[in-house]
């Protein structure tokens, strides 16, 4: 079992309308000193395999059903791996 927790983010070329609130928002507690905001989402998914059959697992998920590939990306890390 191996426990991945997946980030899906807007692509660096997309704007990012919640990011630029929030980050007026921060201004307006008078943070001046936040220059910008990403806002994402991430997916904690445990999943019953280990080594190069995660790393397709996690492909597959992410290519057919988390990402708009048009405006996001993704990455992920492992989270604990059980042997």
């Amino acid at each position: 079992m191996t426990n991945v927790r997946i980030f899906v983010t807007y692509k660096q070329s997309v704007f990012d309308p919640q990011g630029e609130t929030i980050k007026d928002a921060i201004h307006t507690l008078g943070h001046d000193e936040v220059t910008a905001v990403k806002v994402g989402k991430f997916f904690d998914v445990t999943i019953d395999a280990t080594g190069a059959a995660v790393d397709q697992a996690v492909k597959e998920i992410a290519d057919q059903l988390l990402v708009n590939f048009n405006m996001e990306t993704y990455h992920y890390q492992v989270l604990e791996e059980a042997e």
